[in-house]
């Protein structure tokens, strides 16, 4: 199953249309979920007598069958159910994406402020969901789908779900390494110590390794490797100007454990030019006693 939050805004139903393309390409069902929550009292509020038309469920019911037409519009073959929940939007989408193998957003939702680049929906659900969010923003474009590769359990988690991607669209994928150039910062006296060659070629098979198995499992997956010297956030944001599709882990090596969402991530869902996929990697518990 792949769930959509909408919440009327243009940016849901763009999500909407992405959505069931992952669905069709999965060959699941859609469900479209709506966070309904009457603000401070928590009451329900149907139609009035006076207002036959009237009430905000039923607002939030004609929202649900727009997003509803929307799906069925864009793929008539996938299966649409559409619920209304009752609760805060961020805690009813977590809880959605459980049973879900794709959780899909829009990038600004209806509240919040205009000068904010990422409605607070998604980031706090992206920061804790344990199933790949799929945050559309940007332009719809052909291009290659383009992973961020940095060897955390994350990045490991990330290549799995960007080969599939990269399957379904039937797009080249780009696995990227960023690395930092001492030879760029260090002082005169020590760069004749350093071997800038030899350190990309580090990163260069350290990229390789990355990808080795999931290229031996998806030979039908055309793959370019890169790496590219420069600050990560920065450098992948500029690779989505020419992407259809940026994968990335939520965490990567550097920052604080207990940060959620790392900077790399938070950049690209800040910023990218494209959809942004971003994947948790979950660690699999050991049997007790084991």
């Amino acid at each position: 199953m792949v769930v959509v939050g909408v919440d009327g805004s243009a940016s849901a139903l763009a999500a909407v249309r992405e959505a069931v393309r992952e669905a069709a390409w999965r060959g699941c069902e859609l469900r479209i979920v709506h966070a309904f929550i009457w603000p401070l009292m928590h009451v329900d509020v149907g139609a009035s007598d006076a207002v036959p038309e009237g009430g905000l469920r039923r607002d939030a019911e004609r929202l649900l069958a727009e997003a509803t037409a929307v799906a069925k519009a864009a793929n008539g073959r996938v299966e649409v159910t559409a619920d209304l929940v009752t609760g805060g939007p961020a805690g009813v989408l977590l809880a959605a994406a459980r049973a879900a193998q794709l959780l899909v957003l829009g990038d600004r939702g209806l509240g919040g402020f205009t000068g904010l680049l990422l409605g607070s929906v998604a980031v706090e659900v992206t920061a804790h969901c344990a199933t790949p969010v799929l945050v559309v923003r940007g332009e719809a474009r052909a291009g290659p789908v383009v992973l961020g590769v940095d060897g955390s359990p994350g990045s490991a988690a990330a290549v799995r779900q960007a080969f599939g991607e990269a399957g379904q669209r039937d797009a080249e994928l780009l696995a990227v390494r960023v690395w930092h150039d001492a030879a760029t910062t260090l002082s005169y006296s020590i760069p004749a110590l350093y071997d800038s060659g030899a350190a990309r070629s580090a990163e260069q098979q350290e990229l390789d390794a990355a990808i080795e198995a999931m290229r031996k499992q998806r030979p039908d997956v055309r793959v370019r490797t890169d790496v590219v010297s420069g600050r990560t956030g920065r450098e992948l944001v500029r690779l989505s100007e020419q992407a259809q599709l940026m994968v990335v882990g939520a965490r990567g090596r550097g920052g604080f454990k207990g940060l959620l969402l790392g900077s790399v991530s938070q950049q690209l869902l800040h910023h990218a030019a494209c959809p942004v996929l971003v994947v948790r990697h979950t660690p699999v518990e050991e049997p007790a006693g084991g």
